[in-house]
This record gives structure tokens, sequence and C-alpha cells, in this order.
């Protein structure tokens, strides 16, 4: 029998996880906010359902989403950018409330790197050193993470991924159409799609559970550089940065992730 897996949020990373899974073997039930997204899910192959977390409640029929699955991966991202207001950490509780009364054992948590501050020394950062944000994002992220290692009945893996990117979503479209930039000697802390879903997969496949595992590429040019150099590249506007002020930034180490799960990354940024 083949396991069974449900994706809450099919957007960007979930979509094509959800199909990469797939083909791997697995049953897939993924969840989309919009009706009109349900034929795209079925049509790949993927389960839909409509599920919409809310800080008091669920909407949509989020028990046949989590019905039979034995791992729940939970792609949702915070959303504090258009809702600055919005209690995120209460989102995931109603769902973590709604897990605790399904077949889910496995709970996978795509986290961030912002669960880390920056600082001027660009500190090195490993799984041993506490979460320190003090941005909201970060913080709701901090106790989201804190809850789920408090599980009832089920067993979570956190990935805390570094600036997610593609050939068609990269920091360096953004940052060259601003009039000024920050923190030019920061080291970068990029991970492409195809790794997040290589990390993803290998974490299933081996059954990590019950740990934590930074995920960023293993290379750190600062930023300056990198993005002058990926400007250059594709004859675009050169990024301007601010060189007055000290920078601020952080060095995430992930060779916790690539000795456990013996990974190797295959998408320099």
């Amino acid at each position: 029998m083949k396991a069974q897996i449900s994706i809450i949020g099919c957007g960007w990373l979930g979509l094509p996880l959800a199909k990469h899974l797939l083909k791997e073997g697995f049953v897939v039930k993924g969840s989309t906010t919009s009706n009109t997204k349900l034929k795209s899910l079925k049509s790949h192959g993927i389960l839909p359902y409509v599920v919409a977390l809310h800080e008091d409640k669920i909407s949509g029929n989020y028990a046949e989403f989590l019905k039979g699955s034995d791992t729940l991966i939970i792609n949702v991202p915070p959303g504090l950018r258009k809702s600055p207001n919005k209690n995120h950490t209460k989102e995931i509780l109603q769902l973590l409330n709604a897990v605790a009364l399904s077949t889910v054992k496995n709970i996978l948590f795509i986290s961030s790197i912002s669960v880390y501050k920056d600082d001027e020394n660009f500190s090195n950062i490993t799984e041993t050193i506490l979460p320190n944000a003090n941005s909201n994002s970060g913080q709701q992220l901090i106790e989201i993470e804190k809850l789920l290692r408090n599980p009832k009945n089920n067993n979570t893996t956190i990935l805390r991924f570094g600036g997610l990117f593609d050939e068609e979503r990269h920091p360096g479209l953004f940052l060259s159409k601003k009039t000024m930039n920050t923190n030019p000697e920061a080291p970068i802390n990029l991970i492409h799609k195809h790794d997040c879903i290589g990390i993803i997969t290998a974490v299933l496949k081996k059954e990590i559970w019950n740990t934590t595992f930074n995920a960023v590429y293993p290379l750190h040019p600062n930023k300056k550089d990198y993005y002058t150099n990926y400007c250059l590249k594709r004859e675009m506007t050169v990024p301007k940065f601010n060189e007055t002020e000290k920078s601020k930034g952080k060095l995430i180490d992930s060779s916790k992730l690539v000795q456990i799960l013996n990974y190797k990354f295959k998408q320099a940024p």
C-alpha cells in the first residue's frame, strides 16, 4: 500500500513538490484556498481540497484532507506582509488541533532562517543556536516551532529554508529594480526550489523525524558581489547598495543536513 501524504499549501513550492512526490510513489492530497485551483491540482493527479486556516477555525473539508495520511507537510507562509496584524501562530494551532484527531503521525514543517536575527558579526548559525528573531514573522515562527516540538502523538521535523528561488523568481530580479539596497557585506543564504524538494523527499524516504535542519546552499558570497555579478551576466541594471551603514547579516550552516541526509546540493544560486 502506498504511503499517503497531505500537503497544506500547494503554491509555488507545494505544487511542484506534490508532483514530484507522486512520481516517487506517494499518494498525495493537496490543499488550496481557491476553488478555481482545484481542477489544476486534480489534473496533476493530486487529490484536491479547499482548506483555509483562520485564527479561530479552519474552513473547508480539512478532516477529509487529513484522513488516511501518515504525514502532513505544512507549507503555509505567515503572510504577515499583507496582513501584519495577523496571528499566524493561532492559525497553525487550529491546524494542530485538527491533526490531533486525524491519522497523521508525522509532521514536516517548512520554517525559515528568519527565526535568527541578523547581526554585524555575520554569526555562523548552526541548529545549536537558539532562535532569536526580533521581527514579527520570525517571532511567530519561533512560537510555532515550540508548539510543534511538544506534540501529543506526532513525530516532527522542522526545515528552516533560506531565501527560496528559481529561474523565474530570484531576489536579483527584485534588487535590481530597487533604488537602494541594504547590507552589502552580508553573506547570502539562498536555496533553489529543486533542492528544497530534494531535501523534503530525503527526509520522507529516510524517515528522519524529531529534528531540525537549516537548509541553504553552502556558498555565501556577500550580497553586493553576488547580486552585481548576477545582474551583469544577465545585462540587467546593477543594484545600488547603501554602504554608509554597517552591514548586518548571518551565515547559515547546513552541514548537519548534509551529514545526516547524505544530501548533495544540486543547484547553486
